[in-house]
């Protein structure tokens, strides 16, 4: 197999420009000329992992197959590339300098005095290329601004690698921002000069530079940035805005960026195959129908929070030819005066995943509107867990019932906290509520068996699926045979037929909850069952 080559991508001038975006974007054009593509995520943070960072913060924590939390731009990474995340795609600073410590620790560097150089951009290089074994291109993005002390060694690892590799195994895309100032009508490329300059001096020549705008970048514009950046024309490729981040791929490819990089490389591949994202650009800006759902979730503030669920309404909508219009109601504003006024112009109600207490009765109110009004529901998580606990206080008259997660007196602990379960392996995972909150909760792909004769079962046409979790409570198994005698379908089960994955109720229009989290394996060009089956509930009379 022939070595494995890199495109390192960089950012400047300021943070959240599209970096995995256009990450995503390249690997989607390298993938659709028969290239295999890995993609890698490097952060500068010191937490060893995002799973205990705040949403509002961070935004999503994406889950990979394989149970890591990662950055949320892995979600990119799988929603454009046909390829499975793992641990090696996604690492941070706190990742790296916790696995040297403990090195030095164990007396590996022989007593040797332990520095940034060469021992933490050696840990870098070295998980960067665990990253890409196996495939034709690693494409590598560093998050952060170029310039910022945290990402230094990041860079400088680069640095490195693109010194130690033969020139045509590396690229460095640099994504910059060249804003339009309205006082005075111009559009400015002093920022792309300095941040270019930056990285300069950092001992680093980017081969490629995508310039982030509103508007496309005028001739004129381009011509100026490859002259003072020391880049030839073609190297210089406008993404500006558009209306669907799923015509990035097609507005780059117009650009020959792909083209570009490939000969930097010096790779020879068959021409891109883009009918497929044409397709899907399509349905998404030619709908045929409209629906609302109201999203009602505890971190509505910052939509970041729900990005995998955000795209995969989308995906369903473009499935559908539908325009998905996501209402988000904060659960916490929910009462039982309001809630009628607010969802009533909903045709569908989703309630997402989430920690802690706060919003949970608005949640249930949300719940309780749909069960009684017949509008499809769609519950994630939190939300499986919502739906049990307002069907056990409404249905069941069990007064009080709760999760212990929000009440350890409740007298109906229908929710409890998993003590004791099996991963996709076979593997025994226990634990207890003193457990450390990093790395104990119930994650990654697990299977989960249907029930035949559901509707769940019509939507996978599968008995056996593997779907990915993220969470430490559980539906308490005492109370399942009342739910079901009470109308409350158990449509799907962990493996070993302990743990609830799945319910639904028969007689409603359309109402599913489940314990894990559909919308991390959702993307575009496919959808997923389960949205696209909602979706279409909301549009079917």
């Amino acid at each position: 197999m022939a070595q494995t080559k890199y495109i390192f991508i960089t950012g400047g001038v300021v943070s959240s420009l599209g970096k995995g975006i256009a990450a995503a974007s390249i690997g989607a054009l390298l993938e659709s000329r028969g290239l295999s593509v890995s993609l890698i995520k490097v952060d500068p943070y010191i937490n060893v992992d995002p799973g205990t960072m705040s949403p509002f913060q961070h935004g999503e924590v994406f889950v990979t197959n394989d149970g890591t939390e990662t950055d949320l731009d892995l979600g990119h990474y799988e929603r454009f590339v046909r390829f499975e995340a793992s641990k090696k795609n996604n690492f941070t600073a706190g990742k790296v300098y916790e696995t040297v410590i403990r090195n030095e620790r164990r007396g590996n560097y022989l007593g040797g005095t332990v520095q940034v150089i060469p021992h933490i951009t050696n840990e870098i290089k070295k998980r960067i290329k665990s990253g890409g074994q196996g495939k034709d291109v690693a494409i590598v993005e560093v998050g952060g601004t170029v310039g910022d002390i945290e990402s230094q060694p990041f860079v400088e690892a680069l640095r490195q690698m693109a010194l130690e590799l033969p020139s045509s195994s590396w690229a460095f895309v640099h994504l910059t921002l060249v804003p339009f100032i309205n006082a005075s009508g111009e559009l400015k490329t002093k920022p792309t000069q300095h941040s270019v300059k930056e990285l300069r001096s950092l001992g680093i020549s980017p081969d490629v530079l995508i310039c982030r705008s509103d508007k496309e970048l005028p001739k004129d514009e381009r011509n100026k940035i490859a002259l003072f950046c020391s880049v030839p024309n073609k190297s210089v490729i406008s993404m500006h805005d558009v209306d669907t981040v799923y015509s990035i791929p097609i507005l780059l490819n117009k650009q020959k960026v792909d083209k570009t990089i490939l000969e930097k490389l010096k790779i020879k591949s068959k021409n891109p195959q883009l009918n497929d994202w044409k397709r899907v650009v399509k349905a998404k800006l030619l709908p045929e129908k409209e629906v609302n759902v109201a999203f009602v979730g505890k971190y509505t503030e910052l939509k970041d929070s729900y990005k995998s669920i955000n795209e995969a309404l989308e995906h369903a909508g473009i499935k559908n030819k539908t325009k998905v219009n996501i209402n988000f109601v904060e659960a916490e504003n929910l009462t039982t005066r309001n809630v009628n006024k607010i969802l009533k112009k909903a045709d569908a109600i989703l309630v997402p995943g989430g920690f802690g207490e706060r919003g949970i009765e608005g949640m249930i109110l949300a719940c309780k509107f749909s069960r009684e009004k017949n509008i499809p529901y769609l519950g994630i998580c939190l939300g499986m867990q919502v739906a049990i606990i307002e069907y056990a206080r409404n249905v069941l008259k069990l007064k009080g019932a709760n999760s212990t997660e929000f009440d350890q007196q409740t007298k109906h602990p229908v929710i409890g906290l998993i003590t004791e379960w099996s991963d996709i392996s076979g593997k025994k995972e226990i634990r207890s509520k003193n457990s450390d909150l990093g790395g104990t909760m119930r994650l990654g792909g697990q299977l989960c068996m249907l029930k035949k004769k559901s509707k769940s079962y019509k939507m996978y046409k599968k008995e056996k699926i593997v779907e990915r979790h993220r969470h430490r409570y559980e539906v308490n198994p005492k109370y399942k045979n009342e739910m079901i005698n009470n109308g409350l379908d158990v449509v799907g089960m962990s493996i070993d037929g302990k743990l609830v994955e799945m319910i639904e109720i028969p007689k409603h229009k359309w109402f599913l909850a489940c314990q894990f989290h559909p919308e991390f394996t959702s993307n575009p060009r496919d959808g997923h069952p389960i949205f696209n089956s909602y979706i279409k509930s909301t549009i079917t009379k």
